[in-house]
């Protein structure tokens, strides 16, 4: 079975374009299943059947892990047997009948306008670091880009007379999101000293953001930066780098944007994806009903002529 997972790999990585945190996921779930079966003895990816699944599930189950990330392997599983039917390995799907279990609806944790604002705030080195960090969390924001398409941009992505960068999504699809004037301005006095952290090789020369050692900033170093600044600006130690994202989202709804719109921003294939911020802007709606309501707040406040 791990031969048929090592190409399946291959396949995702080339055919699908998929990221390496993608990658290391499907791999973690179906090595976890290849262990279950090689218990059994079944070691032919075609002796496998939905018996040997719904014992998988079972045993997830039991330890406890949450509805969405059993569904998650499920999915994993019906992807690589997909596959497999498709090269002529095996006849059949055995995940292919089962059900998923419903997944929990986790609203996404997103900060407030005045707490962005204190978090753009904390770096306050303006060595090219400083500027470095600053330029990341106002770009991270103002195009409300994932940690991993922001760390894989490049100079040639950039175009700051526009106001644009070319984000490079999920499959490798690629859309153009604005940059707001503060991320401009960020980024220009950035990229004014960036050849003073060091001078890339060639591997790295054309990334925006740098690291000490003059290579390209990984995820992991903009997520180490970005908590530290959260611990300045003191929010939440459940913020992450993706809060960004979701206080993206949920403050151009708030102002009036329209989910398609938002959607394309994002860079989801599904509108699906974007509805879950839909569910945050209730604060806004009560708003509104509140001031055009006869009933409402705003309008029972006010004495009657």
């Amino acid at each position: 079975m791990a031969d048929s997972i090592d190409r399946f790999l291959g396949y995702l990585e080339a055919e699908k374009g998929c990221s390496p945190q993608t990658l290391r996921a499907y791999s973690a779930d179906l090595v976890q299943f290849e262990r279950l079966v090689c218990e059994d003895g079944e070691f032919d990816p075609a002796a496998i059947t939905s018996v040997h699944v719904r014992r998988h599930l079972a045993q997830l189950r039991q330890t406890g892990i949450s509805r969405t990330t059993i569904a998650r392997k499920l999915a994993s599983l019906r992807s690589f047997y997909k596959y497999l039917v498709r090269e002529g390995v095996v006849a059949d799907n055995p995940a292919a009948s089962l059900s998923a279990p419903r997944r929990e609806q986790r609203l996404p944790i997103f900060l407030d306008e005045g707490e962005v604002e204190r978090l753009l705030a904390a770096p306050e080195d303006n060595g090219p670091t400083g500027l470095r960090d600053r330029a990341i969390l106002e770009m991270l924001y103002s195009t409300g880009m994932r940690i991993g398409e922001l760390a894989a941009a490049s100079l040639d992505d950039l175009d700051l007379l526009g106001e644009v960068v070319k984000a490079k999504g999920k499959g490798k699809k690629e859309r153009l999101v604005p940059l707001g004037g503060p991320a401009v301005q960020a980024l220009r006095s950035y990229l004014d000293v960036r050849s003073r952290i060091g001078r890339p090789g060639p591997r790295h020369r054309t990334a925006i953001f740098l690291n000490k050692s003059a290579g390209r900033l990984s995820d992991r170093g903009i997520r180490r930066m970005f908590h530290k600044y959260a611990r300045i600006a003191g929010l939440s130690r459940e913020a992450t780098p993706h809060t960004l994202r979701h206080s993206f989202a949920t403050h151009m709804l708030n102002r009036g944007a329209d989910l398609r719109s938002v959607q394309e921003l994002l860079g989801h294939a599904s509108l699906a994806s974007t509805q879950i911020y839909a569910h945050v802007t209730t604060e806004k709606l009560k708003s509104v009903y509140d001031k055009a309501h006869p009933h409402g707040d705003a309008a029972t406040d006010t004495p009657s002529p």
